[in-house]
């Protein structure tokens, strides 16, 4: 449970992601723990839009919302054409795809244990 220079743990920044995702109905949420598995972040969380324009969306109200509640800026990559957005955290890294494209790299099965995707 590391606090960042915030003062935000990453376990908060994961819960207003989570409810972020919720508001803006993101559909198919999946959070993955990732603390003692690699040091890219300590959770992942994937989740689908339905459209390119949703997938856009739950991204922009994602970052505006972290912006102004933890004063934290987050590294995004996608926007331009919404089939998959990345929005790193640098704590929490978050997958925005379209349904098609999550099926199609499937990044649950490379890092959810066997049998739980």
């Amino acid at each position: 449970m590391s606090a960042d220079d915030t003062g935000a743990t990453s376990e908060a920044l994961l819960t207003r992601i989570l409810s972020s995702l919720d508001e803006d109905k993101a559909e198919d949420v999946v959070q993955i723990d990732l603390r003692g598995k690699t040091s890219i972040g300590d959770y992942m969380v994937i989740c689908s839009g339905r459209s390119s324009r949703q997938v856009n969306a739950i991204a922009e109200k994602l970052v505006e919302r972290l912006k102004s509640e933890f004063g934290r800026g987050a590294k995004v990559e996608g926007k331009e054409t919404g089939d998959w957005v990345l929005i790193d955290t640098g704590d929490v890294i978050v997958h925005v795809f379209r349904p098609e494209v999550r099926e199609f790299y499937q990044l649950e099965k490379m890092w959810l244990p066997a049998g739980t995707a």
